[in-house]
């Protein structure tokens, strides 16, 4: 690990004038940056702390919850105002990590973490080629074992997938992500604040490398989730262990129900692309659907026919469409 300069940052503001100089990075719970900084994936100059600009508080503003930045895993996981109105996101947080780790890992962390892919995530210097580590060197995952990697949304140059459990769940629920940059405070969606391979691509942008929407000298302060009245929701984690594992395929729902019918319905399913990947196809047609597991499958399956699965993870196909029929069917019951 290289010498790096500390300081805390005062105000968003004075945040905001320090990422502006190269090299500069914020730390608020530590658990993602510390862990890049071992394996070389990140060598900043400099770390600058955000521990006392507030960015904490989880509150309701008429129909809508505001969700600081800084709220640790845990806190959103057990705060009453998640668990009843947006009870996706309280179970997406609090099946991601360990205890220990949900209550210094902070929500504006945790979307920003990279890829679990074991070809990005190995200490420097690389013994393989990897262009989101090393642009224009290939990417060895492409031909290597790619059981744990995307079936949607990649390209030649990269395979990865983003691991965020309340990532999922947060483009789910169509929240906003507010952000503080050199021009003031605007607000992304969820929606389209991850970026996949394909969608880098579209936009000009390195395949591999680019990742968000959020620029080098932008903070994260905070999000926005709207409250829908009878809408209900779901999460639910595939995984090879319960406890501290990250998602092999994860799928989040909510569904308002009228007369044993579906009257409306958002699907997101995770750990299948480089971004929280929305079903809307499956969206449209599970509206008019009684709650009923067939019906479901089958409006899931008309989305899930769009997916592009490597050599060896063909087996996340029917897993998605699976997870995904389960979380509606437990929203829809809730």
């Amino acid at each position: 690990m290289r010498d790096f300069a500390f300081a805390r940052a005062a105000s968003g503001d004075a945040a905001v004038a320090a990422l502006e100089k190269p090299s500069t990075v914020l730390i608020a719970g530590g658990t993602e940056l510390l862990n890049w900084m071992r394996l070389g994936i990140a060598e900043p100059e400099r770390v600058l702390d955000i521990a006392r600009l507030g960015m904490n508080e989880i509150r309701r503003e008429d129909d809508v919850l505001r969700v600081g930045a800084r709220v640790t895993l845990n806190e959103l996981g057990e705060h009453p105002l998640i668990l009843d109105h947006a009870t996706v996101l309280a179970e997406a947080a609090l099946a991601a990590a360990s205890p220990q780790i949900r209550n210094r890992a902070t929500i504006g962390g945790n979307i920003l973490q990279k890829t679990r892919c074991a070809y990005f995530r190995a200490e420097h210097p690389l013994p393989w080629a990897c262009n989101k580590r090393a642009p224009g060197s290939g990417c060895a995952a492409r031909e290597g074992n790619t059981e744990r990697l995307a079936i949607f949304g990649w390209t030649e140059a990269c395979v990865a997938t983003q691991p965020s459990d309340p990532a999922v769940a947060l483009a789910c629920l169509d929240a906003e992500v507010d952000v503080l940059g050199p021009s003031g405070a605007h607000a992304i969606s969820m929606r389209a604040f991850h970026l996949s391979q394909a969608d880098a691509r579209a936009a000009g942008l390195d395949e591999a490398t680019a990742e968000t929407q959020l620029r080098g000298d932008e903070l994260i302060t905070g999000f926005r989730i709207p409250i829908r009245p009878g809408e209900r929701s779901a999460y639910v984690k595939v995984r090879e262990r319960a406890s501290y594992e990250y998602a092999l395929v994860s799928a989040a729902a909510t569904v308002a129900v009228r007369a044993g019918k579906i009257a409306a319905a958002r699907v997101a399913l995770g750990s299948v692309a480089q971004r929280p990947w929305r079903l809307p196809d499956a969206e449209l047609e599970l509206v008019g659907k009684p709650v009923e597991r067939g019906a479901i499958a089958a409006a899931i399956a008309i989305a899930m026919s769009e997916a592009r699965p490597l050599s060896q993870n063909g087996y996340k196909v029917s897993m998605a469409a699976n997870a995904a029929t389960r979380a509606v069917l437990m929203a829809a019951s809730r």
